[in-house]
């Protein structure tokens, strides 16, 4: 048995013994793709594994991510900090070895996702980001390749369809998608439900497309040589496999697919390859195998960095800038200037904030899933980031929001830009997987909605988020912006872009806001909640458009004799982390309090108290003018002013308030 062979099956076997001994993972896939794996690592990833966030490396995607033990075993004999003691401990709490990693820099793992299409459409998000990067800094700065491991399942979910069509429409030639077509699902065949030609779609999305035998490493290594020389089209390279390929019984067969392969099968399969070790033992000579991947990647790393110094010597302010947009400093921006008294629409103030924001931050780079007349998302002094013109911030994604939030995660994860993508509010249920999956892995991701709520009016229920900001305010650490005026905008976009530990949604409205006579201070609203108005019989909180409803009741309410306290809390989760003793300062000691906001009242029900109660819209809207829903809803400012006397029960002392 050769060196190479041997190497080759310690992929096979690590993974056999691993997912055995966790008595849970995947076995056929890494079994299937280990020849893959080991000629895009041995012969052309650039990685390193001594820094293994050098800037410049190659990006490696594994898009089906319950392989993960692939992953692992590459990692660990290619010199990254994943150890033998790690892997015995796959699956386990607290290891390194997660079952879907996800992401971890740390230990070189880029993106390794769980949700099958993810990863292929991160992986798109990755390669536009290394197009624009060299094209607008120079290739001697960034010049690498993203390679990508999918499988049938990922090829059947829609985001991987939406982001090979942008990718194709694109021309991201230094995108290679490695499809292990192994025939093969959790059901069995994939005949029972896939029997289209991927090549043949492929093809038609404008990919180069390449047929092999996944088992033939030189067939692998020649095709990867033809798809890199390609620089005008992405490459899908379709690798026939083997799911399981060494188990004697279970190789192409569903069982192998997610359940560990059993001991006796195990044993079966160690003969059949001529492999005599023990689990978690691993020869000599397989680690030397693999010593060209941190050999090369050493060589090249430093032929980069030293190009860098060279470049810098030559152009000092190119080098300077392109460093900045890696490392950049957190902005502060101001409220855009607005007549007071007048009405305008946040999706018009944020179209204002963007042109600053982008004016201070040169890696921000946006776009919309055609609705950017709309969403006012276009960054006005600069070109469409297109086939033809790498430079350009704006992004066209068309009607693709799976895939435009997948690429915003990509795009932010690959450094140096920093995406975000835009559409309507109501179809933030297109992204959902992406923007979970950014609050999971801590990504800077940025979402616009906008036309947040029934009060967009005649387009119906559809088009009228109720349940929506609900929903996302549930995703752990992503942190939802809802602002009422222009300073609020600035510092919804001031908190998103200076946040590097986890993804902002930023929520616009369509309609006009009244601009306040006396604007609030930035300091309190970066605060997440703060009094807008003050009082000290009630407490009425509210979000965007409905704080000046809730100033309208206030009014209302002080002609009745109640003294209403209007909070407006712009981002809930931030004012939540705020210090108990601000939360209470806020909220007042044991007052009646309500809350304001049109959709669902259920996520807000735990902070009212006191005879207090959220009011909402808990059923979907209605096609009609905006002022005849708020009417019929009961949200006008003579209907909150009344629900709160109802449930207060006012008296001209309020003695048991003193």
């Amino acid at each position: 048995m050769t060196n190479e062979q041997r190497a080759v099956d310690a992929i096979r076997v690590l993974s056999m013994d691993a997912i055995q001994k966790a008595n849970s993972g995947h076995p056929g896939m890494p079994m299937g793709m280990a020849d893959i794996a080991f000629v895009i690592w041995t012969k052309f990833l650039n990685v390193d594994p001594s820094d293994p966030t050098w800037r410049d490396r190659d990006r490696f995607i594994v898009s089906n991510g319950h392989g993960s033990m692939l992953l692992y075993s590459l990692l660990h004999f290619s010199g990254f900090a994943i150890t033998m003691e790690d892997i015995e401990q796959f699956r386990q709490w607290g290891s390194e070895t997660p079952g879907h990693p996800e992401y971890n820099l740390a230990v070189g793992i880029e993106t390794t996702t769980g949700p099958l299409g993810q990863g292929f459409g991160t992986a798109v998000g990755m390669a536009i980001a290394e197009e624009h990067l060299r094209s607008v800094h120079g290739t001697d700065l960034t010049d690498h390749t993203t390679y990508v491991l999918c499988g049938d399942g990922d090829l059947m979910e829609g985001v991987s369809a939406e982001a090979a069509s942008l990718a194709g429409h694109l021309g991201l030639g230094r995108l290679i998608v490695y499809y292990d077509d192994n025939s093969i699902t959790i059901d069995g065949s994939t005949s029972l439900a896939f029997t289209e030609d991927v090549p043949a779609r492929f093809a038609a999305y404008g990919w180069q497309t390449i047929s092999v035998d996944g088992h033939d490493r030189d067939a692998i290594e020649g095709a990867t040589i033809e798809a890199r020389a390609d620089h005008d089209h992405p490459t899908l390279i379709a690798c026939k496999t083997h799911i399981g390929f060494g188990a004697p019984t279970k190789v192409d067969t569903a069982a192998a697919h997610g359940s560990p392969l059993g001991v006796e099968e195990i044993a079966a399969a160690r003969e059949t390859m001529g492999w005599d070790f023990p689990p978690f033992q691993i020869p000599d000579e397989v680690y030397s195998a693999y010593q060209s991947v941190s050999e090369r990647g050493k060589r090249v790393h430093a032929a980069w960095a030293e190009g860098v110094e060279t470049a810098r010597i030559a152009d000092p302010g190119r080098v300077s800038s392109w460093e900045e947009i890696w490392e950049p400093a957190d902005v502060a921006l101001e409220a855009p200037g607005a007549e007071p008294g007048s009405k305008i629409a946040t999706r018009k103030l944020s179209e204002v904030v963007i042109q600053q924001l982008a004016a201070l931050r040169p890696d921000v780079v946006g776009g919309s899933a055609d609705l950017a007349p709309s969403t006012n998302t276009v960054i006005k002094d600069s070109t469409d980031f297109s086939s033809s013109d790498r430079t350009g911030r704006n992004m066209r994604y068309g009607i693709r929001e799976h895939a435009m939030g997948a690429a915003v995660n990509g795009m932010t994860q690959h450094g140096g830009v920093r995406g975000f993508g835009a559409t309507f509010l109501t179809f933030s249920d297109y992204m959902r997987p992406s923007v979970r999956l950014a609050a999971l892995m801590g990504l800077g991701s940025i979402y616009v909605w906008t036309h947040d709520s029934v009060f967009l009016g005649e387009d119906g229920p559809t088009h009228q988020p109720i349940e929506h900001v609900a929903s996302l305010r549930l995703i752990p650490g992503l942190e939802v912006h809802r602002p009422a005026d222009p300073t609020e905008t600035a510092a919804a976009w001031q908190q998103a872009i200076n946040r590097t530990d986890g993804p902002s949604a930023i929520i616009l409205t369509r309609q006009g806001l009244p601009v306040p006579v006396r604007p609030p201070a930035m300091s309190d609203i970066l605060l997440g909640g703060y009094v807008r108005r003050e009082g000290s019989d009630v407490v009425l909180v509210a979000t965007g458009s409905e704080v000046q409803l809730a100033e309208g009741a206030a009014s209302i309410l002080a002609a009745n004799g109640v003294s209403a306290r209007v909070v407006s809390m712009p981002c809930v989760e931030i004012f939540m982390v705020q210090e108990p003793a601000y939360r209470r300062k806020i909220l007042g000691l044991d007052l009646p309090i309500f809350t304001i906001e049109a959709g669902t009242t259920l996520v807000w029900r735990s902070m009212t108290a006191n005879g207090g109660c959220a009011i909402g819209i808990d059923h979907f809207g209605a096609s009609a003018p905006a002022d005849d829903l708020a009417l019929q809803y009961g949200l006008t400012p003579d209907a909150v002013a009344a629900e709160v006397l109802g449930r207060t029960q006012h008296t001209e002392s309020r003695g048991d308030n003193e």
